[in-house]
């Protein structure tokens, strides 16, 4: 994936470089591995029944239930900052799923750089600030007491990895996003130097050598990162080895590695990859709808059209905790669109434009799509409808300049616009 210097002609360095960098913010939320802990028998194994049990929710996306697991870990062992990292992780993450934050797709274009912030409210920013404050001071204690304490410097590259995220997707503060995220790295180099089997340490290096080797020179120079290395290809290898492992990370590692294949066009690599994620969470609506939008994006449209309607039935259904069909619909409407099914296409755009889902940026390009092929089929009033009520929605974002342009001029198909 290397990007040569006309690419900025396109989107300026600030977007790619955080396009780039929120590859590694995203996935960078690593489970810290589960530890047997000192203590009774009785009380260890509630806290590792615990753990496992909110784990197995936040892979589900069922995050209420994980946050009221980890609650209750954090009751038996306060001083532990994993599940203080378990509890961040999973209130974090429940905040950007409400929000669509967690749709791959979005980072697969620059256009997110110019979205809004995630608008979680203030209690929830100061529970997430508090939070990690709170496992950092853990952290840090821990390693006053002995600076090569390999899990505490785990836990901190874990905690900073969330921080970054947050930094990123929340606020919105880039820079502060870049820092945190690298020095993530920095602990869990330090973690592989005093324990090269410490496996899980690999996925923050490995994203990060990936990440850093693909940025251009002159972006290095723009965010002062001259002296951070990276390489692609040790990168990818190292996220492989995390990905084949047993360890608590092996899904985050795999979900950045079918992110990266996904970067490189190899579609059918990371169709694999997030094969075997929907195998070993298969109540994790997330996973298998990216099998069936990375189908689509392979060229096999018919192919991924069938399993969108699927999984759109399995959620009307009932398989899938909590899904947000919005984001299926709009995918079954993208694929259709794409084989040329332009009729078809309507109605699931139309759905996801009119869904209940706080996700207005979806909504709006829904109704845009929806405009744009009902332009296709001629059917310019019902075309027009659509744009309006785009705009409606919001009339300060970019797909609400689309529709402006829309309103102006007809919708030829990508040749004629």
């Amino acid at each position: 994936m290397t990007f040569h210097l006309n690419f900025f002609s396109d989107i300026s360095r600030k977007a790619y470089t955080i396009t780039a960098f929120l590859f590694a913010w995203i996935i960078s939320a690593t489970a810290a591995p589960a530890w047997a802990l000192a203590g009774d028998g009785a009380s260890a194994g509630t806290f590792e029944a615990l753990n496992r049990s909110g784990l197995d929710h936040y892979y589900s996306l069922e995050y209420d239930e994980a946050i009221r697991d980890f609650r209750k870990a954090a009751d038996l062992h306060p001083a532990d900052p994993q599940v203080w990292n378990h509890l961040l992780e999973a209130l974090l993450f429940h905040e950007l799923y409400k929000h669509d934050a967690l749709d791959t797709s979005l980072y697969t274009h620059h256009t997110f750089i110019n979205t809004k912030q995630v608008p979680a409210d203030a209690a929830t920013r100061k529970q997430i600030r508090d939070l990690t404050e709170k496992a950092l001071a853990l952290e840090e204690k821990q390693l006053k007491a002995d600076p090569d304490d390999v899990k505490a410097l785990y836990y901190r590259g874990v905690t900073k990895g969330l921080r970054s995220t947050y930094m990123a997707l929340i606020e919105h503060a880039w820079y502060a996003a870049v820092r945190a995220s690298l020095s993530a790295r920095n602990d869990h180099e330090r973690v592989l130097k005093l324990d090269p089997t410490f496996i899980d340490a690999k996925t923050i290096v490995g994203i990060h050598n990936f990440v850093v080797g693909s940025l251009p020179f002159p972006v290095k120079i723009a965010i002062g990162i001259t002296g951070v290395h990276g390489d692609r290809d040790k990168g990818i290898r190292y996220l492989e080895e995390v990905a084949k492992s047993d360890g608590e990370s092996s899904a985050d590692a795999r979900v950045a590695l079918s992110l990266f294949l996904r970067r490189e066009a190899r579609y059918q690599d990371a169709i694999e990859v997030v094969h075997t994620l929907v195998q070993d969470h298969p109540r994790n609506f997330l996973f298998a709808l990216e099998e069936a939008n990375l189908t689509k994006d392979a060229g096999k449209g018919p192919i991924a059209v069938a399993a969108l309607r699927r999984l759109l039935e399995d959620c009307k259904a009932g398989k899938y905790p909590r899904p947000h069909i919005e984001l299926v619909e709009f995918g079954l409407a993208e694929a259709l669109r794409g084989q040329g099914q332009f009729q078809e296409a309507v109605a699931p755009y139309e759905a996801a434009g009119n869904s209940k889902s706080i996700n207005t940026e979806l909504r709006q390009r829904a109704l845009v799509a929806a405009g744009e092929v009902l332009d296709i089929l001629d059917r310019r009033e019902e075309a027009l409808k659509q744009y309006q009520a785009a705009l409606a929605l919001d009339p300060s974002t970019e797909v609400a300049e689309t529709a402006k342009k829309r309103i102006h001029k007809a919708y030829k198909g990508p040749s004629g616009n």
